[in-house]
């Protein structure tokens, strides 16, 4: 038999034996999945009990995303399973599941040094340190990259074993039979997975497994959102979900649980420096109180009674760094205007095609909270050298390692058990509540569950890195506003290196700031260099170190460059007297994909051509590759009003690819644009002396269901690979919003959220 890479990755695992990774040098990992009674395991991803059953191992934090669904159904689908036999786990932490293509993106954050030598050691790399460090982390929509194939080579192998054992049984060839529907046949003849289950986990799938052809056909997704159809492969979480019976880290309950809550100081470099030890004497139910170097825990039979005794007790903190909101701006000012920078990207003639500046803009955005509706929780217990965490993480290696290395005992002796989080917008990708639910544990030397404050979620939060964006165009000599060369300064926080520092390093934040100062980042960047051809582009980043810790929210680095670019753009074409419409689609060159959203945005919208007081404001953005990214226009539609300007709708055209569930897809995109309307319309939070100014939830401004417009999504028929849609919605919408209300008011706004004093 040909011995093949992939075989020994996939193959070698049927029947719970191991798993078996070749890459530098070979590596070998036990079968993570352990079956129940009556279950039989099928390589990492799937068992199948004998009642028919089928249980889909998902190593991605489920957020709202769909995930638990998505990877199910590409299982479910490659095996023949009928889908109401289908149930889910959250996959252990194991090598068996590594993110490939979310390491390769990072490999400047885990590796500096070797980043970029070449493709074939970058890769081979990659794939090592995934595997070794089980790296899973649910990150930068990489999860049908990263496991679509993995999956569907797992289900493949065990429809191929399943046939196998029946073929033997019908004294048949197993190719000729037929798997569908949860049932092997053949003529007259045929069995369930269940009878066939025992027998088959112990067979030697074929090498490489036999895929099917090609993934099968779901129905188109509807026009509307409320089509009268019901979907294909319908959402595994939902049910729970309505009916409150899905669990998340709040609802975990252990024999003699405690429940603390905690006080934070204004930044990483704060110390407690005292606190009124009496001061909580009178409250019934305190369990005892946990000190660190840097906030102050209390617990006690119920959490109110913990948050009603630290209130009680009155922590003083001593603030490292005191930034304000108005010393961030001066610093990016200043940065954006004369900073020394780092050439990030150069395209076309380069540089030294830009002889002058015919029309330079800047556009500012603010820092911005994740502010997720579940605040941080977990829940521990410490006994005999051994934790075990309950927590929602989207890196749980990390979080694992991160509290061995609190309490000082190996990784290998905490246990971690994946919960779903309710929300993240990568807020879960931070561990600090991993580290001070295990020091918690220890201390009082019995279960507990911590659970963050909204006011203690806000401080701890490390809001999307403020950025100040410089926008320069030279136009043609001929005439029309034609683009012969941009160039974009973009001052920020090195915040991907900075979070790096923090991700993979445990640095504490005020470290993590201090080693990534100065560092030119790409990542930071990212979405700088449009779709659009242009015949020259330039991008700067001028790293800014800004006192205040910084992190990853939904949309990420691509927020501010969008904003920046979809508004500098409408700019140009209003300067130049074109119609908005018809000036990006001369530039968009061959990225047929974008141009054909761009259109039909329009058609759904009866754009009008974006005239004044028309209230129609247009953007496109791409997100990714050329080959591979997801592409989104949007036309925003704002009217005045006695109330003011109200968004009445979003018409939407989207191109992701092949769709693998266009429910889920729909509900991404709907959720990015209500996040990006949230960032258009909300409110910045200002900082003063390093502590947000308000911490209450409403104070964001967020979006209700009242503020919510129209929103009309259609999807582009696609053959091209999956893109995640959950950024697009998130992006796209504040430039549209910005350029909407210029059309209903003739203001424009060029910071970012529109109305936090950009008029």
């Amino acid at each position: 038999m040909q011995i093949t890479r992939r075989g020994l990755i996939t193959g070698a695992a049927a029947g719970g034996g191991l798993l078996v990774a070749w890459y530098l040098m070979p590596r070998s990992y036990p079968s993570p999945l352990t079956p129940a009674r009556g279950e039989h395991v099928f390589d990492a991803w799937l068992k199948i009990a004998e009642d028919g059953v089928i249980t889909v191992a998902v190593p991605q934090l489920e957020m709202g995303q769909g995930i638990t669904t998505l990877l199910p159904q590409i299982i479910a689908q490659e095996l023949g399973a009928d889908w109401r036999q289908i149930a889910i786990e959250p996959a252990p932490i194991s090598g068996a599941y590594p993110n490939i293509p979310l390491a390769r993106k990072w490999m400047a954050l885990w590796d500096p040094f070797a980043a970029g030598l070449s493709d074939m050691t970058d890769t081979m790399q990659t794939e090592r340190f995934a595997r070794s460090a089980r790296f899973s982390a649910t990150a930068e929509g990489t999860a049908i990259a990263a496991y679509e194939e993995p999956c569907r080579q797992a289900a493949a192998a065990a429809r191929a074993v399943l046939a196998q054992e029946a073929a033997s049984r019908w004294d048949a060839s197993w190719e000729e039979c037929v798997v569908a529907n949860g049932i092997v046949s053949l003529g007259e003849k045929s069995a369930t997975f269940g009878e066939l289950a025992a027998g088959a986990a112990t067979r030697d799938p074929p090498d490489p497994p036999p895929l099917r052809p090609e993934t099968p056909a779901l129905r188109p997704a509807p026009t509307s959102a409320y089509a009268d159809t019901l979907p294909d492969y319908p959402r595994i979480d939902l049910p729970s979900k309505v009916d409150g019976s899905y669990q998340f880290a709040g609802d975990i309950r252990l024999p003699g649980m405690v429940f603390a809550a905690i006080r934070h100081g204004p930044n990483d470099g704060a110390e407690l420096t005292g606190f009124d030890a009496t001061g909580a004497d009178g409250i019934a139910g305190i369990v005892g109180a946990v000190k660190s170097k840097k906030w102050l825990a209390v617990a006690a039979t119920t959490w109110w009674s913990a948050e009603k005794a630290i209130d009680a007790m009155k922590p003083q903190f001593k603030a490292a760094f005191p930034v304000s909101s108005d010393e961030i701006a001066e610093r990016l000012n200043a940065a954006v205007d004369s900073g020394g920078s780092f050439r990030i990207a150069e395209t076309g003639f380069g540089e030294g095609a830009m002889t002058r500046v015919d029309l330079a803009r800047r556009y500012e955005i603010e820092p911005a909270p994740a502010a997720p509706l579940e605040t941080a929780t977990a829940a521990a217990r410490y006994q005999d050298g051994q934790l075990e965490l309950w927590i929602a993480s989207q890196a749980p290696e990390q979080a694992r390692m991160a509290a061995a290395a609190a309490i000082g005992i190996a990784p290998e002796n905490v246990a971690l058990y994946p919960i779903p989080a309710g929300g993240s917008f990568d807020a879960r990708l931070e561990h600090d509540h991993a580290v001070e639910i295990a020091v918690i544990a220890k201390e009082l030397g019995r279960p507990v569950q911590l659970t963050w404050s909204r006011r203690d979620e806000m401080v701890m939060a490390r809001p999307r890195s403020p950025a100040y964006v410089l926008m320069g165009a030279q136009l043609s000599d001929a005439g029309g506003g034609n683009v012969d060369a941009m160039r974009v300064r973009i001052a920020c926080p090195p915040v991907m290196h900075e979070f790096g520092e923090r991700f993979f390093g445990n640095l504490t934040p005020s470290a993590a700031i201090r080693e990534s100062t100065g560092k030119k980042d790409a990542l930071a960047c990212e979405g700088a260099v449009p779709a659009y051809r242009l015949p020259s582009m330039v991008v700067d980043h001028i790293p800014t170190e800004i006192g205040l810790p910084v992190g990853r929210v939904r949309g990420n680095a691509n927020t501010y460059t969008a904003f920046a670019i979809e508004s500098f753009v409408d700019e140009i074409a209003r300067e130049s007297d074109r119609e908005p419409l018809s000036y990006r689609m001369s530039m968009l060159g061959d990225d047929i994909r974008l141009a054909a959203c761009l259109q039909l945005a329009a058609k759904m919208a009866d754009w009008g051509g974006g005239i004044d007081q028309s209230g129609q404001g247009l953007a496109c953005y791409r997100i990714g590759d050329p080959a591979t990214g997801g592409r989104i226009a949007c036309v925003a539609t704002a009217r005045q009003g006695e109330g003011g300007v109200r968004v009445e709708r979003l018409s939407v055209a989207v191109d992701i690819g092949r769709v693998i569930n266009p429910d889920i897809a729909r509900q991404q995109i709907e959720g990015g644009l209500i996040f990006g309307i949230g960032t258009a319309l909300g409110n910045a939070i200002p900082f003063r002396a390093g502590l947000p100014e308000s911490f209450d939830y409403a104070d964001l401004g967020l979006p209700m269901l009242a503020d919510c417009p129209e929103i009309d999504v259609q999807f582009i028929a696609s053959a091209a690979a999956p893109a995640d849609p959950g950024e697009l919605g998130a992006v796209i919408a504040p430039p549209a919003i910005a350029n909407a209300l210029f059309s209903a008011t003739g203001l424009r706004l060029r910071r970012l959220p529109l109305l936090s004093g950009g008029i």
